[in-house]
């Protein structure tokens, strides 16, 4: 993850597997949209920038990220799909909504990965505020979009 003393989003495409013929899906929350969409522009213009064409990449939308693990779960159950790249945003409040929120997201993504034995990439952002999130999706901090396209990359190499 991107930490305020590094920016992981770059990255050197000479020295990544071949994704010619890999078929990705991505769930993405709809929740935090302006987020949301920055990362998931990050991920696709990342995958499509190493080989994988567009049509190669299976998008879904759930309303939240507590949704995410559903919806990994039922795009790992199309057969034909690699790996699945989870996107999400959940800021801090004054409640600890967020505490259970972010627990059950990651929790139910790793276990969709496991179950399926496919690389299923936990992609959201656990910010203390907006404008750390805004950082993350493509501001000073890079995109975890980006990123997270970059993991599942690995995870197939």
């Amino acid at each position: 993850m991107a930490t305020g003393h590094k920016n992981l989003s770059s990255f050197d495409k000479k020295v990544l597997p071949s994704m010619a013929s890999k078929r990705i899906g991505i769930v993405c929350s709809e929740w935090n949209e302006a987020v949301t969409g920055a990362l998931l522009t990050g991920a696709i213009e990342t995958l499509t920038e190493i080989g994988i064409e567009k049509k190669d990449i299976h998008l879904s939308h759930v309303p939240g990220t507590f949704e995410l693990p559903l919806g990994a779960q039922r795009l790992a159950q199309l057969n034909d799909l690699d790996a699945i790249i989870c996107l999400g945003c959940v800021i801090q409040g004054e409640t600890r909504h967020f505490d259970f929120i972010c627990q059950a997201a990651a929790d139910g993504i790793m276990r969709v990965g496991l179950q399926y034995d496919k690389p299923v990439i936990f992609g959201v952002l656990t910010t203390e505020n907006q404008q750390q999130a805004l950082d993350r999706c493509g501001g000073k901090h890079g995109n975890k979009g980006v990123e997270a396209a970059l993991t599942a990359i690995k995870m197939l190499g």
